[in-house]
């Protein structure tokens, strides 16, 4: 309906509305009805900007009314102005007082979410702002939502210093949505992987044995280094690091370092590679100088230590063995990490050489003069010369006396006392303890030397032949019994034998262990060191012993002498 359709007259002289027709009333209020848009409550429309004042934004969306919007949720537009168009969510088309009641913070946090899973059902890059580190990652925002980007999904290697990141922008892909707890995760790693599929195959189908490659070590662990060659990772073992002794690779490495490593060795599928450093140089053995070879003195470090010895480094990656006897002249030298350690520096004398076999045997007791061979040897110990030494080790036979370092005795367990019967050394003296002796021999050139310690004092047996004649008598003490008899304890501190029927005592009842008695001497041997007595003789002196019966022969006994001379 045109201005010069309307009919004028009809209205002149009536109240307001009063000259309409119903007819026309309803004409009027469908051409008003068709110039406002249709809306629903809790839905995100598009508004435009009609008014800008301090505290509010005013925007029409096509409403009877027009909105507001408080100028505080445009703090990100500052360059807002009339006419923009902008998304706002509509809360309540008409509140107590009338007004259309917008949002434009819920419609931005609406459509990011509508913007963040099509970005994931489409696999497309976002770009995000990093906002702060967290635990474990960064937090990006994208569309106005903060999402979570692990540590993981940062690079294809490890990343160790995230605050590199903050504050910038970075591309990423969604790729995974929780809406239970409004969280999302979100990848830069997928887009660096995507770049490094073309770089990767180009580097595997060229790959080959003896290749030179630069790498990146992104990783380090006890047994060797990681290496990113270019999008594929191969292993430097520890041991293909340098010719020298290396304990962890982090001693000569350190991470993110550029290094020039060789192919050695890598599988079918071309899954693992091993790389090499040290085969890049000359072998160390090539460079040892000429200068060194069987009697030289080498300067060098412990770089381990075994059971058997230790290995001394000489250059880097060449190492002699010092072995447990080539370290002390002393023949109880029982463990090399009582007398070295893994770091001592310290010089050494080639004893072997072989540089086609690379190896080498070195020995640090030939710094100092042989013991054995010193000038003042037979002087020093010579035969009943008397010295002091310390029980280094105990034997069945006898004690071994350590009397200087290299310079060892032996004392025989018959050499130890003049009066007691002992059978092993433990029962007069104990390891570690000080013993003096005498020199009873000297061999040199066997580096013998035998020792005696009751030497010391005179042969008590001489002056015991005047005092324990034959049917002298003595107080004796029963020191122990068997069936056989019972050993006696004379004095001066001997001991003696009687057998099991020279113990009866005069009521016929045997002496007891521990009684003392009065016994008759009946035979003494010096030689022997043997005295033999006799309790039951003093009250029954006719007493005579049994001869001993001679043993007899067996009537072949000749035949088989004969055969075994034969």
């Amino acid at each position: 309906m045109s201005k010069s359709d309307f009919d004028w007259d009809s209205v002149s002289g009536k109240g307001f509305g009063g000259g309409y027709s119903k007819d026309q009333k309803k004409s009027l209020e469908d051409l008003y009805n068709n110039t406002l848009t249709p809306l629903a409550e809790k839905e995100v429309v598009k508004g435009t900007v009609v008014g800008i004042t301090d505290r509010e934004v005013i925007l029409h969306i096509g409403s009877k009314s027009d909105g507001l919007i408080p100028i505080a949720e445009f703090k990100d537009n500052p360059d807002l102005k009339i006419g923009d168009i902008v998304d706002v969510f509509i809360e309540n088309q008409e509140d107590t007082n009338g007004q259309l009641l917008l949002s434009r913070k819920k419609a931005k946090v609406l459509t990011a979410w509508d913007s963040i899973q099509k970005a994931l059902d489409n696999d497309t890059v976002v770009e995000g702002f990093v906002k702060r580190r967290t635990k474990g990652g960064l937090i990006v925002d994208i569309f106005s939502v903060e999402a979570f980007l692990p540590g993981s999904q940062i690079d294809v290697k490890p990343i160790r210093d995230f605050d590199i990141y903050v504050g910038k922008k970075i591309e990423v892909k969604v790729i995974k949505i929780n809406y239970s707890n409004d969280n999302v995760v979100i990848s830069h790693k997928v887009l660096i992987e995507k770049d490094l599929e073309a770089q990767r195959g180009l580097i595997l189908n060229n790959l080959e044995r003896g290749q030179v490659l630069e790498g990146v070590i992104k990783n380090m662990t006890s047994f060797g280094v990681f290496i990113d060659l270019g999008g594929v990772d191969g292993l430097l073992h520890i041991t293909d690091i340098s010719w020298g002794r290396v304990t962890h690779p982090e001693e000569v490495l350190k991470l993110d370092q550029k290094v020039n490593v060789v192919v050695l060795e890598f599988d079918d599928d071309k899954k693992r590679i091993s790389l090499g450093m040290k085969q890049l140089i000359q072998h160390p053995w090539e460079t040892l100088s000429a200068d060194i070879k069987e009697g030289s003195k080498v300067k060098g470090r412990i770089v381990n230590v075994a059971d058997y010895g230790a290995f001394l480094e000489v250059i880097p990656g060449v190492e002699g063995l010092i072995h447990l006897s080539e370290m002390s002249w002393s023949q109880h030298f029982r463990n090399p990490q009582e007398f070295l350690k893994v770091g001592d520096e310290l010089d050494a004398v080639v004893l072997t050489l072989d540089r086609d076999a690379k190896k080498m045997s070195l020995g640090i007791k030939q710094l100092v003069e042989d013991p054995w061979k010193k000038q003042d040897l037979l002087t020093k110990y010579a035969q009943g010369t008397k010295h002091i030494g310390l029980v280094r080790n105990l034997t069945s036979f006898g004690l071994f006396l350590e009397l200087e370092e290299g310079i060892d005795g032996l004392v025989h367990v018959s050499d130890l006392s003049w009066t007691k019967k002992i059978k092993h050394p433990s029962e007069f003296i104990k390891v570690g303890e000080k013993l003096e002796v005498v020199v009873l021999e000297l061999d040199v050139n066997n580096q013998r030397l035998s020792l005696g310690h009751k030497q010391l004092e005179q042969n008590p047996w001489d002056t015991f032949e005047t005092i324990f004649i034959p049917n002298s008598i003595h107080r004796c003490t029963i020191l122990a019994k068997n069936d056989k008899g019972a050993i006696l304890e004379l004095p001066y501190g001997i001991e003696g034998f009687c057998s099991s029927k020279h113990l009866v005592k005069e009521d016929g009842k045997d002496a007891e262990l521990g009684e003392a008695l009065d016994f008759l001497v009946v035979d003494f041997s010096k030689d022997e060191k043997k005295i033999v007595l006799s309790h039951t003789r003093i009250h029954k002196p006719d007493m005579k012993d049994e001869p001993r019966k001679p043993k007899v022969a067996p009537e072949n006994a000749e035949v088989k002498v004969e055969e075994e001379k034969k």
